[in-house]
Order: structure tokens, then sequence, then C-alpha cells
């Protein structure tokens, strides 16, 4: 993923070539939320598994974890116990997003 181009604290739009016409309103924001800089630290697992099962697919696994599918990715994440995703949560939900093409780029 390449970095977000303009002025720090910039809103960002998430656009994507292959974007899915049946994103929500609420399914934007979050991926909006998941690509700001810096890191937000009150983005809600709720929110974000809501987006998951709208783009790919979600398992859920032993221990507390999910199985998040995303394009030819899969990732565990641990989120029982937790409301918010952690920095290094959102950092690997950057990467599998932009590995299936989601990219953030700049409000025009």
């Amino acid at each position: 993923m390449t970095p977000a181009q303009g002025r720090p604290g910039q809103r960002r739009n998430l656009l994507s070539m292959s974007e899915p016409v049946h994103l929500s309103n609420h399914h934007r924001k979050t991926l909006q939320q998941l690509f700001e800089h810096p890191v937000s630290h009150n983005i809600e697992w709720r929110a974000v598994l809501s987006l998951l099962e709208s783009v790919g697919s979600v398992a859920n696994s032993s221990g507390g974890k999910v199985a998040v599918t995303l394009g030819s990715r899969t990732e565990d994440f641990k989120t029982a116990g937790r409301k918010d995703l952690d920095a290094g949560d959102v950092v690997k939900m950057r990467e599998m997003l932009a590995t299936a093409g989601y990219t953030a780029e700049p409000e025009t």
C-alpha cells in the first residue's frame, strides 16, 4: 500500500476499483477509520466485523478469536473481551484490505 497523500489530519475517502456497491454508509465510515492517520484507537470490533462480513468472511475460532478471510488471505484476530481494535489489529486489517484492492485516497 502506498502512503496516503494529503495533509495530516485531513479526512480521507476510501476508494477501490473493485469496491462492492452493497457497502452501506456505515461500512464506508468504518473503512475510512481503518485507514486514518494517525491510527484511531476507538474503532469498534462490532463495526469492523460487520464490514468484513460484507466484503469477506468471518468465522468464530477457539480461544475468543475470529478467522477473517478477505480475498486469498486469512488472519486470526482476538476479539473476546475487547471492544476496540488495538494498533496492531488496525495495521493487520489495513494490509488485508490493501491486498484486496482497497486504498485510502484524499477527499476531493
